[in-house]
């Protein structure tokens, strides 16, 4: 994986000018047929614009090399870009859900539900080809703004389809009350998007460890070790944005010399960067034999490594 990931930008940009054109045919949707419902989607893919502008900006400082004063990079201003579409999603649901009261209370009928519905419609096939392009690349890429993005454009495409759906039994029924119920309901699925979204942004800033799948890689590399003699403890991840970091003791026999000891870490850390892709690796060599090796660090039991013939 290369370490220049400026070329994501385009895929904000994509973002952006999806963002655009969607909100004029929403908006012109809302025009035609003056339905509450409708006006809920629009406010929502004027949410996606921010969004998608914060993406771009971040996602350019985080492309920036390490510097003299942030050594590890800064990958995770990707996790500010997130966190701040989620924040912007459960605001839009707060409007959203304000129009939906008052038209609830004030019921009105919808007009030309047709062409309204056919204009939203073209929005929402726009949204779901965009947020598949963005999907993929944020996954192939292991970028959260991406895949942040992604999942906001995909719950505005189901929001979508709920709406038309309510606006299309609004004109059936004449019930005109279902079209602010509709923006509610819109209103409650969203604030559950914007909140994961939220949740996985504070997760990588609080440096959470690698996810699961990742952490049996690295226990799959490090047992084909375990059956050399070679022991290991003391190991910590964490992530930010496409970058993983580990830490980790390595126990050999004492009486192996430096250079066979170094030459057994370099071949764990290309293994484990082999599996993980790309990873910062720091590991420290300690005899197994010496029991002040087993009392330097404190941790979970899932890690803990246990002296000699006592057990975990």
């Amino acid at each position: 994986m290369t370490d220049d990931r400026s070329f994501l930008t385009r895929y904000a940009w994509l973002s952006v000018g999806a963002a655009v054109v969607v909100i004029a045919l929403k908006l012109a949707a809302y025009w035609v047929t003056q339905s509450v419902g409708l006006l809920s989607d629009a406010i929502e893919s004027l949410v996606n614009l921010a969004g998608a502008g914060m993406a771009l900006w971040m996602l350019h400082v985080a492309a920036r090399p390490p510097d003299a004063e942030f050594n590890f990079g800064y990958s995770k201003a990707e996790y500010f870009s997130s966190a701040v579409e989620g924040a912007l999603i459960v605001a839009a649901a707060g409007s959203i859900a304000y129009a939906g009261i008052v038209r609830l209370m004030n019921p009105a009928p919808i007009d030309a539900p047709g062409i309204g519905i056919a204009i939203s419609a073209v929005a929402t096939a726009i949204n779901f080809v965009v947020a598949r392009v963005l999907m993929n690349a944020g996954r192939k890429h292991r970028s959260i703004t991406l895949e942040a993005d992604a999942q906001h454009l995909d719950a505005d495409v189901i929001t979508s389809v709920g709406v038309l759906v309510g606006v299309a039994a609004v004109a059936l029924t004449g019930w005109e009350r279902l079209d602010p119920i509709i923006a509610l309901i819109v209103a409650a699925n969203i604030v559950r998007t914007g909140g994961s979204i939220v949740r996985r942004s504070v997760g990588g800033l609080l440096d959470s460890a690698l996810p699961a799948d990742e952490q049996q890689k690295v226990d799959d590399v490090l047992a084909r070790y375990r059956a050399e003699g070679v022991e290991f403890h003391a190991l910590r991840s964490r992530v930010a944005g496409p970058r993983r970091f580990l830490t980790m003791h390595v126990l050999v026999p004492g009486a192996w010399t430096v250079q066979r000891g170094h030459e057994l870490v370099e071949r764990v850390e290309r293994d484990i960067e082999a599996a993980l892709g790309e990873a910062a690796i720091i590991t420290h060599l300690e005899p197994i034999e010496d029991p002040a090796s087993y009392d330097d660090v404190e941790l979970p039991p899932r890690r803990a490594a246990s002296k000699p013939g006592v057990e975990p």
